[in-house]
């Protein structure tokens, strides 16, 4: 990432105040930072915040790989190269294999609470600034993680934990939707208050659209949690000419090329059916397939990832504009507008390569007219699928679109076995 000197000076700060709250003896160190003193100043602040971006996007064990993992094995998009990766291969196999000793799952619950704890502290300790255009910066970008944070435990677990610490209670898991969503309220009557600074932004990795970012994910949220007038107007605010990515350069490198792309070790696509029945499978010629895969017609094997996985520094959306039109077409046909849903599914289909800020086309004839809803709903599904394959929500999806069970390997995941151990409270696991 940009800006690494700022970032290294902002999270010795945070390391510091870790170090300090982690150990059992405390010794006075007159050179690192007091939890107070990082969480009330703007340096320590922004600190904390990159750390959130860092926790949640870098690494094998960061949030976004093992999102796309967990997601890609249980919806049959990726296949599974060597066994011996006992977290993936419990996710390949599914049902009772999966237990609360994975890995994938327990990085993911683990890197998400964390992640909403910091934030919150982060935007209570900006609310105590002067400068309030620099405590809107703050408070917006924490609130980007918080967000992804909050969604990640609802896609995946039937409840989610209504805090942090050893007896916290559990609610349904459409609340963590809905409390994203209020978060992201928050953020944006914040910006709105006080523009954001140039100051943060200069002092911040690049990449993230903060606006738009903060309205593509209260869409994702809304339409998720079957709030389907919120979902358009929320992605009616999106710009969908302005990316907004997670970059990467020669040090934080691209995770999922640097876990499995590099390595052909891990998984690669299943094949060109995207893990999708051959009835909804994409056409042989979808743009979208030779976006997403490289083939290899020598060794095996055939299929490999590509896509915003291809290379170390390839940056990875946030969201993309295909999904912000597919949130609309999904929320204009649950509302039985179904010709203005065809017209926003059918941006999609038609879309060229050169028109799409990302390069991802379809460059497909467009969905012919006189669709029931259900057969519409059908067409979003399986262009969400092939438009977002990897970016994580195929699970959310099926279960939203009422899939046939059979295509999945697990419908809500068991909760890590650290969670169980020191929280009574810990909901029974799901049956499958």
């Amino acid at each position: 990432m940009k800006k690494i000197y700022n970032q290294r000076l902002f999270l010795a700060l945070a390391a510091g105040m870790l170090l300090l709250a982690g150990c059992q003896k405390n010794y006075d160190n007159p050179n690192a930072a007091t939890e107070d003193q990082v969480f009330s100043s703007s340096r320590g602040l922004t600190g904390v915040t990159v750390s959130l971006q860092r926790l949640y996007s870098l690494g094998r064990a960061g949030s976004l790989y093992n999102i796309v993992t967990a997601n890609g094995f249980t919806t049959n998009e990726l296949r599974l190269m060597n066994a011996g990766n006992l977290p993936e291969s419990q996710l390949s196999t599914g049902g009772s294999a999966v237990d609360g000793t994975n890995t994938i799952l327990a990085n993911i619950w683990a890197n998400a609470n964390k992640i909403i704890y910091d934030a919150d502290k982060v935007i209570a300790g900006a609310k105590t600034l002067g400068d309030k255009n620099y405590a809107s910066g703050l408070i917006a970008y924490a609130t980007i993680f918080k967000a992804l944070s909050l969604q990640s435990l609802a896609m995946f677990w039937e409840k989610v934990p209504n805090g942090i610490g050893t007896n916290v209670n559990f609610s349904d898991r459409l609340t963590g939707y809905t409390r994203s969503i209020t978060a992201i309220d928050e953020a944006l009557s914040t910006i709105s208050a006080n523009a954001i600074s140039a100051t943060f932004i200069s002092n911040v990795p690049a990449g993230i659209d903060i606006v738009n970012t903060l309205n593509a994910l209260k869409a994702r949220a809304a339409i998720f949690a079957g709030n389907n007038s919120l979902a358009l107007s929320a992605a009616n605010a999106v710009d969908l000419t302005k990316k907004s990515t997670f970059n990467y350069d020669a040090l934080s490198l691209n995770p999922i090329f640097e876990t499995a792309t590099s390595t052909n070790n891990v998984y690669q696509p299943l094949d060109s059916t995207m893990g999708l029945p051959v009835s909804i499978a994409a056409a042989t010629n979808d743009g979208r397939i030779l976006f997403y895969m490289s083939i290899n017609a020598t060794v095996q094997p055939r299929f490999r990832i590509a896509g915003f996985g291809a290379a170390t520094t390839t940056a990875f959306p946030v969201y993309l504009p295909g999904e912000i039109t597919l949130i609309k077409a999904e929320a204009l046909a649950r509302t039985n507008d179904l010709p203005n849903a065809l017209i926003e599914l059918n941006k999609v289909v038609t879309k060229t390569a050169a028109s799409d800020p990302f390069g991802v086309g379809a460059n497909q004839p467009a969905v012919a007219s006189g669709l029931t809803q259900s057969q519409l709903l059908e067409q979003i599904y399986r262009h969400r699928c092939i438009e977002l394959y990897m970016s994580g929500m195929r699970l959310e999806d099926q279960r939203r679109f009422g899939r046939a069970v059979a295509e999945r390997k697990r419908n809500l995941m068991p909760y890590p076995f650290r969670e169980r151990d020191n929280n009574p409270n810990t909901p029974p696991d799901p049956a499958f």
